[in-house]
């Protein structure tokens, strides 16, 4: 199962704040941050697509829907990157772990080049990371 940040028309941003990340891996890892501190406005800043942020390519009800899924998949407790590989069309893989409780799952961010040479977390394969969702880390490990 995947979730990704979806492009219909690039709105221009006004709020001149700078989008995205310098390095794939910095992407990830501040999607992650916004995650775990629950801020969804952090999170668009960071998670979009080839056109930008998915604040100013989304319709925010929807974006808003899409980031409060993600919370639940992505909720941790620690997190680190263990890999960063070559993706398909200039994309960069991110392998993260994540840890909640006494889980501890690996799912890969799907990073991709927006404007101004900023990376941004285009999709994440939330299906590693499923039993996350819901479950507050008291099950025993795979």
């Amino acid at each position: 199962m995947f979730v990704t940040a979806c492009s219909s028309a690039t709105r221009a941003g006004n709020s001149g704040q700078l989008t995205g990340a310098s390095a794939p891996k910095l992407a990830a890892e501040q999607f992650l941050r916004a995650v775990k501190a629950n801020d969804l406005q952090a999170m668009s800043t960071v998670w979009g697509t080839q056109n930008g942020p998915a604040r100013e390519t989304m319709e925010r009800t929807s974006m808003e829907k899409r980031e409060i899924i993600l919370v639940c998949y992505l909720t941790h407790d620690t997190s680190r990157v263990v890999a960063e590989a070559q993706g398909s069309e200039g994309r960069r893989d991110i392998r993260v772990e994540l840890k909640r409780g006494n889980l501890t799952r690996q799912t890969t961010f799907y990073t991709i080049r927006g404007p101004r040479d900023r990376w941004y977390v285009e999709n994440v394969d939330i299906a590693a990371v499923r039993d996350f969702c819901g479950n507050p880390g008291t099950s025993a490990g795979r």
